[in-house]
């Protein structure tokens, strides 16, 4: 793969990485086809839905779009798991939430916790249906391929996360296939140092019921949208776990500390499979989701 520049990030992770067709438990064709339509209907809904929004009180648009995205995992009949939490921050405190990428499916695991203005490649604009929902939930695109885009992308975090927004991102650049995973990239915690906003990794990781980690998911390779759709929606027992790990205070630190944090937090929660240990560092402490505005002390 040629690259536009040296620091565009790339993910190993390809079709290989993706289980054997008949090592993971599926449902009918017909049960996959219900699925799929189900789904379809749902997202055409949301355009509905996400052009009434302005209409609602925050609350209410917080619940709302909250259900809609609970509604998406359960007509795919995704399991959703959440420990360390029932949201990301307290209502109307801006927070950045970090986690590591696996698949499509992510945004929305994190959605139905909490919605977030999510930081997105240019090309998901381009998607059908996914596209304009994404650019009407306020979504951040960023060019990859340019390196000159990444202080825009960076300005637009910041003025969102002083607005008191909850955004989410992710550091590693692109995705990977679950089992294994890239570097956090330091670039999206500048916005957070820049506004003294807190911090907030989350582990995602996909397994199967009554088995272990799966890659069935990852949406990697050359699959397209679709077909990782149409693989997802054949599984049976799928479920998605997401993991609130503590918060990481952004003030009077470096981006690339912040990254280095949150990689570690990351990576050692999902190295753990089976376990309620988060692999997470006694020295760091649990800190408050909280807008520092002076002080480093």
């Amino acid at each position: 793969m040629n690259r536009p520049h040296p620091w565009m990030p790339v993910s190993p992770c390809g079709q290989g990485c993706l289980p054997a067709a008949d090592s993971v438990p599926t449902v009918s064709r017909m049960h996959q086809m219900l699925r799929l339509l189900a789904t379809t209907a749902l997202m055409l809904a949301g355009a509905v839905l996400v052009a009434a929004l302005p209409m609602l009180r925050p609350g209410q648009q917080e619940r709302t779009l909250r259900a809609w995205y609970r509604a998406l995992l359960r007509v795919l009949h995704v399991q959703l798991v959440v420990t360390g939490g029932d949201r990301f921050a307290r209502p109307g405190v801006a927070i950045l939430v970090v986690s590591n990428h696996t698949s499509w499916l992510d945004q929305i695991a994190l959605g139905a916790v909490q919605p977030l203005r999510m930081v997105a490649k240019k090309e998901v604009g381009r998607w059908p249906v996914v596209g304009p929902l994404a650019r009407r939930l306020g979504t951040i695109f960023v060019d990859r391929e340019r390196l000159s885009a990444l202080p825009g992308m960076v300005d637009a975090m910041a003025r969102a996360l002083a607005e008191g927004a909850a955004v989410g991102a992710f550091p590693e650049g692109t995705t990977w296939c679950g089992l294994a995973s890239g570097r956090f990239r330091p670039a999206v915690f500048q916005a957070a140092v820049d506004t003294a906003t807190s911090v907030r990794p989350v582990a995602l990781r996909y397994r199967v019921a009554g088995s272990g980690p799966t890659t069935v998911a990852s949406f990697v390779g050359t699959a397209s949208l679709c077909e990782t759709l149409i693989r997802v929606a054949g599984v049976h027992g799928l479920i998605i776990e997401v993991h609130l790990l503590p918060f990481l205070r952004a003030a009077c630190t470096t981006r690339r500390t912040l990254a280095t944090r949150a990689e570690i937090a990351v990576t050692a929660r999902n190295s753990v499979p089976g376990t309620g240990r988060t692999g997470w560092p006694r020295s760091w402490g649990s800190l408050s989701p909280q807008r520092s505005h002076g002080g480093c002390s």
